[in-house]
């Protein structure tokens, strides 16, 4: 651990007060200054452009598009990659931090840096060619371009396998056929990395642009998760794209699982700034709302909810810190980071649902972000992996046996 001078410690600190009861098993002295500096640049950064804005547009089912070139100024596209490809040249854990600090703020602001960085920069990089990643990468860090990634179709979800979108080839070309669903950025991206099967059935990765005859991207209305961040289909129709943009090094769903796994470690650090936020409001709301001529604070239901709300979040952050060494080791295994993603999503659900109640009626109005996030998680305990497909990827590394067969 890199150790923190005096001034350093009393910036932090002074920008930590706020938050005491959130660290309470002292969890910043396991962090270096890098990540505590990292950490407070980008939670000031959403109190600043985010906090005061999103309620409106998540009202308004609106994308805040400006934020954007934000996300890419504070490096949150693609923290933990090279700086020569456009990424942070930060770690795992810093990584990790920032997701945490854009969920406090709203899950569909870090869903938009989520998918930049680990969905699309994150396979370019590692399964590009070099004059892929000098094209795309330093674009897509500096947020000129906004990428989105197509696996997801509209009936084949958890199973990756079954997809039916495919291409074939064409002299120097492929034509690609298919839809892709559920695909966030999808309506504002400029590229799109798209998971097909090749004429020989292995599935590759190829990079879609916008503008490409044939290839549409329509937006999804109707949500009432993640209302913020836009939502979109990827639809392709004889879309012919050079040979050149097909992803040369991977084959297979090792491709987009491997991504999965970027996006998913991400989340599990996220889901816990959303569950600090709901936490947050509801230490505040219950030690000023009086009933009976006291704090409801003072009361023992509302502390026995507020102690097993920390003790929660306390567990969830042990869990993904321990997993962020790993990764820095290059030791994180898929199913490590898949138990870490479910625990953090389904146990921020339950801290944002518990503090709901307790802000009892005032919980449903956009005076406090409880609302809020209690919807966004339900779409957030769903995607990179739903909550039973995590359970049963642990079943299986545990007993060896396969049950999604």
């Amino acid at each position: 651990m890199d150790t923190l001078t005096a001034d350093t410690k009393h910036h932090i600190s002074s920008k930590t007060d706020q938050y005491q009861h959130h660290d309470y098993y002292m969890i910043d002295e396991l962090l270096s200054e890098d990540h505590l500096l990292a950490r407070d640049a980008v939670r000031d950064w959403v109190k600043k452009e985010v906090s005061p804005i999103i309620e409106s547009y998540s009202e308004k089912a609106e994308c805040p598009q400006h934020l954007f070139k934000g996300l890419a100024d504070i490096g949150a596209f693609g923290p933990s990659l090279p700086v020569e490809y456009g990424g942070g040249g930060m770690d795992e854990i810093a990584y990790g931090i920032i997701m945490q600090e854009l969920e406090r703020g709203d899950s569909g602001i870090r869903s938009m840096a989520s998918v930049q960085g680990s969905l699309v920069m994150y396979p370019i990089y590692r399964f590009g060619s070099e004059e892929q990643k000098q094209k795309y990468l330093p674009k897509l860090g500096s947020g000129e371009y906004i990428g989105c990634f197509g696996l997801t179709e509209p009936d084949h979800g958890s199973n990756p396998s079954g997809m039916t979108t495919n291409f074939v080839e064409d002299g120097d070309d492929i034509i690609l056929n298919g839809a892709k669903m559920w695909i966030t950025n999808s309506p504002v991206a400029d590229i799109a990395v798209v998971w097909a099967k090749g004429p020989d059935g292995a599935i590759k990765g190829v990079i879609v642009e916008k503008g490409m005859e044939g290839f549409t991207a329509p937006e999804i209305h109707g949500k009432w998760s993640l209302r913020a961040s836009i939502t979109g289909e990827l639809v392709f129709e004889d879309v012919r794209v050079p040979k050149a943009n097909i992803l040369p090094n991977v084959s297979g769903l090792k491709g987009p699982l491997s991504c999965l796994s970027k996006a998913r470690y991400g989340i599990a650090w996220g889901a816990i700034g959303a569950a600090l936020d709901c936490y947050d409001s509801a230490l505040r709301y219950t030690k000023e709302r009086e009933q009976f001529g006291k704090p409801i604070a003072g009361f023992q239901l509302t502390q026995k909810k507020l102690a097993e709300m920390i003790t929660e979040i306390t567990k969830a952050q042990l869990l993904v810190w321990r997993l962020g060494t790993l990764a820095n080791k290059g030791k994180a295994t898929p199913a490590q980071i898949s138990m870490a993603k479910r625990n953090s999503c389904h146990m921020a659900l339950n801290v944002a649902r518990e503090a709901r109640q307790m802000h009892g009626g005032m919980g449903i109005t956009n005076e406090y972000p409880i609302m809020r996030h209690m919807m966004n998680l339900e779409t957030v305990l769903t995607y990179e992996g739903t909550h039973d497909i995590h359970l049963l990827i642990t079943g299986m590394d545990v007993t060896g046996i396969n049950a999604f067969k």
